[in-house]
């Protein structure tokens, strides 16, 4: 017997397919090309000059697993709780868990599993301080998927605050300094990202937005488009201020790192308002050559005034 939600029919595995279609869904709901988002627990390492110090890559090895670990028990969670919501979008409702190829049961049990795995591999990459910060972001994405996705504007920042909580992993993991300027520029650079996807989504939709997301039914594209501009001279000030004010290279060195910066930003709002994308960021940056060109060039130039200038 067929089970509706919301006019919708799940996919209906065919007999003698249940185990390995269960597992494809578990494995697509992990969503491993998002945990792209966590090599910003690397960055601390790479800024502070101590990329070559080989006894803090594991730290930051392990802490960057128990956050792939940690944002895959969220996205399965968050798909269970808005698995009706999704079977209303036109790709969502391809999700696992959406379609009814992953039981309701089966995926809270792989969240949980999951959630307790990385919490157990913060504390062991970075004792009590990673640690902490791991229980922060499981229940900040918890009372976002309850709660705070229904917010309007308290949804984008605690969306954009997850990013923050892996770099300042990355960062105690590995006991190197750190400038507030680099999480003020993770903060607003995650703040455009979020914006942009709400954006895409809204766009994307038309009028039947708020009936996939709840918020966006508060948001208009005129006001995403104001904060969209406003955020991006932000992103762009905050980090030329802190390559002028970085003690890190030598004469301001660092500035040489602006123009990938530059051209990464403009080439994800073209896309964004030329090309209409912009909803899924880490697939920009896996797909989109312009995107990934710019983060790999930027990376190199990092890497050359810190560590060779």
């Amino acid at each position: 017997m067929k089970d509706k939600y919301n006019g919708v029919t799940p996919v209906e595995l065919a007999p003698g397919s249940l185990a390995p279609s269960l597992g494809t869904g578990l494995l697509v709901s992990l969503r491993p090309r998002q945990w792209t988002k966590n090599l910003l627990v690397f960055a601390g390492l790479l800024f502070s000059g101590h990329l070559t110090d080989r006894n803090l890559w594991l730290p930051a090895a392990l802490t960057f697993v128990a956050f792939c670990l940690l944002s895959s028990s969220v996205y399965i969670f968050n798909d269970l709780l808005d698995r009706e919501e999704d079977r209303l979008h036109p790709q969502k409702r391809h999700r696992p868990i959406a379609a009814g190829a992953v039981p309701p049961g089966i995926a809270l049990t792989a969240a949980c599993l999951l959630g307790l795995a990385g919490l157990y591999l913060s504390f062991a990459a970075g004792g009590r301080a990673v640690g902490c910060l791991g229980w922060g972001y499981m229940g900040l994405n918890v009372a976002y998927s309850f709660k705070l996705k229904e917010v309007p504007l308290l949804d984008i920042f605690t969306v954009a605050l997850g990013f923050v909580f892996r770099a300042v992993a990355g960062v105690r993991a590995v006991g190197v300094e750190h400038s507030p300027w680099f999480l003020l520029c993770t903060l607003l650079l995650s703040l455009l990202l979020v914006l942009g996807k709400r954006r895409q989504e809204l766009v994307s939709l038309a009028g039947g937005a708020a009936d996939h997301r709840r918020v966006l039914g508060s948001y208009s594209r005129i006001f995403l488009d104001q904060m969209i501009s406003v955020i991006t001279t932000a992103t762009l000030v905050t980090y030329f201020l802190y390559t002028f004010f970085s003690e890190a290279g030598r004469q301001h060195a660092l500035m040489g790192t602006i123009p990938p910066v530059l051209y990464g930003l403009f080439r994800y709002l073209y896309l964004v308002y030329e090309k209409g994308k912009g909803g899924e960021p880490e697939e920009l940056l896996l797909r989109d050559p312009g995107i990934l060109g710019s983060v790999l060039f930027w990376v190199v130039s990092i890497v050359v005034v810190l560590y060779f200038l």
